[in-house]
């Protein structure tokens, strides 16, 4: 028995002394496979980015080329969606051969790497066809600049003549029958095939760090080759695949495969932390502070870094300072900039604040009778009106079209808000498509439901060539008629696809971690034209919110909403998503309403995901589903009350 304890001893020390600090953002350890997922070639692996990160990966082999974004919400979560075109794959009703579809990929942390390997679990097209359906177990572990990857596969990774019998199975004999991969139609959640198949396939891979900039790839390549993806080689002489890997900066990287001896792939690799970049807090001095008066210290140092001040008074007791502001999205930092500005102006006497965003009271430490008889007016902003304006380029996808793999348009947009007062907005959002392909989109949408509200979105996109579109003109007033309760009314050109007129109601309190709200609008389907003219549908919306923001170990945002949908169904919808200090968010939704799964048609429910991501100063919004449907379509607003007055909360 010492003798053993001896030998477990000396080899624990061996192992400890190679095993190095595996950094979740290092390029040695980590790096995107084919699929969008931290790994190999084609196979996982069981290393995370940490919370915040994303990556876009283009791919492009044979027969298959994929886009998948990728994102992660918490460092034991990755998450990702992919849109997919496979050439010869055949697709009915189709324009060409090829064959497009979208699918969703998870992948859970079970343990990190310490003295024993990390560990991963992971379910690849788990709500798709089933092109690429398949599960995983995987370990990871780093010697020097070696990462060594090993584990089990079920599903399309399930190839290895090495295979033995499902070791689920003496578990359950339903584990041993593996249903076939999708039934034809996407967006349904086929838990029944998860984990299931006669035979397991293990692997084994490994990456070599040659230095920075270069990574070399090995793996066993256990992908199927005779399921529906129509590869050429079903039985290549080797199942070996390589790969090489170059960082050109912490954003970029470009790689180049071999897979299994058959044929090269190429992959690009655009990569980022979202919870660094626009938004960062980062107080800045005021370049002129050649004044004597601390007032105007004040308001330079507040106003310099994004926080517009309304009004301040004094009294005996305390400097009462009145402020509003957009560009933050978290409370803290908006305290952290005024204790700055006030450290830099010299007062001593303590602050008590007054929070508002667009005319919204959104937080105040001052009481309602503030004007006591000792408080002496030092400032008070001159109402003005206030004209922005912006002009960008901007790029419209439109995925998973049967008519093309990569359907899309080049807009020069044009932004102007017009501040009428200090709680009336006038906005508008004008495009001209500079380049777009959207004009052969003719294939009419499958399962239709009775009020086209969504599904005829190719009409809309028909028209963008050659035309300056209004993709928004509205109306907004904001007010706040009791403490915590606020009020919008909203009229005009809503979206790309409707007009209208409605209110929104939200009861928020800044240090609750809940808020509620109701919403109604009076809405008419616009004609394809995108101008000013409506079609003849028309519709009342309304429904009941609830916001809830957890601070726990796992933190998240959660809304329900409970009413009426643009198509007349009613239903309910959930949305869970992981929020960042910047801006950065992450999330999930999904609905169901009173639209039976056969009226639905394909995909049964509506379900998705949806990001807000820093990109090149701004935040890119976008939202995904399997399938564009009518049923649990809701008005795509440019804003709403709690979107505005969360930016006080804190994050932490």
């Amino acid at each position: 028995m010492l003798k053993i304890k001896k030998i477990a001893l000396l080899v624990t020390t061996f192992l400890l002394s190679f095993t190095q600090n595996i950094s979740s953002d290092s390029f040695k350890y980590n790096s995107y496979n084919n699929h969008g997922g931290l790994g190999l070639i084609n196979l996982p692996s069981a290393r995370f980015y940490d919370e915040g990160n994303f990556g876009f990966t283009l791919y492009s082999g044979d027969p298959d080329q994929k886009i998948t974004f990728t994102s992660s919400p918490y460092d034991w979560l990755e998450a990702s969606f992919f849109y997919m075109n496979i050439q010869e794959g055949g697709w009915a009703g189709a324009l060409n051969k090829d064959y497009k579809d979208k699918g969703f990929n998870l992948k859970l942390r079970l343990k990190k790497e310490g003295v024993l390997p990390a560990l991963a679990i992971g379910i690849n097209d788990l709500a798709g066809t089933g092109y690429y359906g398949s599960e995983y177990i995987v370990g990871s572990y780093g010697v020097s600049n070696i990462d060594m990857h090993f584990g089990l596969a079920w599903g399309n990774l399930n190839g290895s003549k090495r295979s033995f019998k499902n070791p689920l199975s003496y578990l359950s004999s339903s584990f041993s029958d593996r249903p076939s991969d999708g039934t034809g139609y996407g967006g349904q959640f086929q838990t029944s095939r998860y984990f299931s198949d006669e035979n397991v396939s293990p692997f084994f891979g490994l990456s070599y760090a040659l230095n920075d900039k270069v990574l070399l790839k090995f793996e066993t390549d256990t992908t199927r080759l005779d399921k529906k993806i129509p590869y050429k080689n079903k039985n290549p002489s080797k199942r070996i695949s390589t790969a090489v890997e170059y960082k050109y900066n912490d954003n970029l990287t470009f790689a180049i495969s071999n897979e299994r001896d058959d044929y090269f792939s190429f992959k690009f690799i655009y990569k980022r932390d979202a919870t660094k970049g626009i938004g960062k807090y980062d107080y800045e001095k005021p370049s002129n502070t050649n004044t004597d008066n601390r007032f105007d210290l004040l308001i330079r140092g507040l106003e310099g870094n994004g926080i517009g001040v309304d009004q301040i008074f004094e009294t005996s007791d305390f400097i009462g300072l009145r402020v509003t502001q957009f560009q933050y999205n978290n409370g803290d930092d908006i305290e952290d900039i005024i204790l700055s500005a006030k450290q830099d102006s010299g007062i001593k006497k303590p602050f008590k604040t007054d929070y508002s965003i667009a005319g919204l009271e959104a937080y105040s430490e001052i009481e309602d009778n503030y004007l006591i008889d000792d408080s002496q007016l030092i400032y008070e902003r001159l109402e003005q009106r206030n004209l922005n304006s912006s002009t960008r380029l901007t790029f419209r996808p439109f995925l998973a079209a049967r008519e093309g793999f990569f359907k899309y348009s080049i807009l020069a947009q044009n932004d102007i808000e017009y501040i009428i007062r200090d709680n009336l907005f006038f906005s508008s959002n004008l495009k001209y498509s500079i380049k777009d392909n959207f004009e052969d989109l003719t294939v009419p949408p499958r399962d239709t439901y009775p009020a086209q509200v969504r599904s005829d979105v190719k009409e809309y996109l028909r028209n963008f060539e050659d035309r300056v579109i209004i993709g928004r003109a509205q109306l907004d007033y904001h007010l706040t008629p009791r403490k915590n309760n606020h009020l919008m009314f909203t009229v005009g050109i809503l979206e790309e696809m409707f007009s209208g007129y409605g209110f929104e109601y939200l009861y928020f309190l800044r240090d609750k971690n809940y808020a509620m709200g109701f919403e109604m609008f009076d809405v008419k389907k616009r004609d394809y034209e995108l101008r000013f003219g409506t079609l003849d549908y028309s519709n009342v919306i309304a429904h009941f919110n609830f916001y809830y923001r957890n601070y726990g170990r796992i933190p998240f945002d959660a809304k329900i909403s409970v009413g009426e949908y643009l198509a007349g169904d009613k239903g309910t919808t959930l949305e869970i998503s992981r929020s960042f200090r910047n801006g950065a968010k992450f999330g999930a939704f999904v609905s169901f309403t009173d639209v039976s799964t056969s009226q639905f048609g394909e995909g049964s429910f509506d379900k998705g995901i949806f990001f807000n991501i820093p990109i090149y100063k701004d935040l890119v919004n976008y939202t995904w589903r399997p399938l564009t449907k009518d049923p649990a379509a809701k008005l795509i607003r440019k804003h709403n009350l709690h979107e505005l007055l969360v930016k006080f909360k804190s994050y932490d």
